[in-house]
């Protein structure tokens, strides 16, 4: 869906309109009845009806350094991923701005603000998915049988090991489980939260980067 396309039905939102009216308003300005169905530039002819009616987009929220938040209901998740994959040595580019990008690829729209219809999102998610799990072998959804891999930070964190100590495996968890109680403060990986997890997977995150600068060997992709 493009961005005015997300634009358009988040303005019928906003003034309230119901179906019969925002379709007859559609109908009047293009004589179309449905905005999937005109070309860019009718719905910018929609649009420019819709703010003379008092549609206002709401200004892009900003973080305390000035840059713009993403935003978006599918936002945090998608952030989430990106940033697992990060700190698996996946992506080079943290910023935000590198995600918009991915988004875009995969689904043609132009910001996480405008991703509102669930299949859109799913595209990007699964996309962004199938490369982590391609990439480092994160198999979401599953536990292996371990209760405690059910968080995804925690699937995210022992990838991470792995890659960290080449050889680990779920029989052999050397050293695994005593660094994630020294950074989580957690006797058991049961009690290690969604929050806990974030630390550990920055701090090896952390060490996965170093690592790779200093050697050069660590798997890492330039895209999907």
């Amino acid at each position: 869906m493009s961005s005015s396309l997300a634009a358009i039905h988040v303005a019928k939102k906003k003034l309230g309109l119901d179906d019969d009216t925002y379709r007859a308003k559609l109908e009047r300005i293009t004589g179309k009845l449905s905005a999937k169905d005109m070309t860019e530039a009718e719905r910018q002819q929609v649009l420019t009806v819709l703010r003379s009616d008092g549609f206002m987009p709401a200004p892009a929220a900003r973080r305390g350094d000035g840059r713009q938040k993403l935003t978006g209901k599918y936002a945090k998740k998608l952030q989430a991923l990106w940033i697992a994959a990060w700190n698996l040595g996946i992506v080079r580019d943290r910023d935000d701005k590198a995600l918009v990008a991915f988004v875009k690829r995969q689904t043609g729209i132009d910001h996480t603000r405008f991703l509102v219809y669930a299949d859109d999102a799913r595209r990007a998610i699964e996309a962004l998915k199938g490369w982590i799990n391609r990439e480092a072998s994160i198999p979401y959804g599953n536990t292996n049988g371990y209760d405690w891999l059910a968080a995804d930070g925690a699937k995210v964190a022992w990838a991470q090991w792995k890659i960290l100590m080449p050889g680990a495996g779920f029989l052999v968890r050397k050293g695994f489980d005593s660094e994630v109680a020294k950074l989580s403060g957690r006797a058991m990986l049961q009690e290690v939260t969604a929050a806990d997890w974030q630390i550990v997977m920055n701090s090896f995150g952390d060490r996965i980067r170093a690592g790779r600068g200093r050697s050069g060997d660590l798997p890492v992709s330039r895209g999907a």
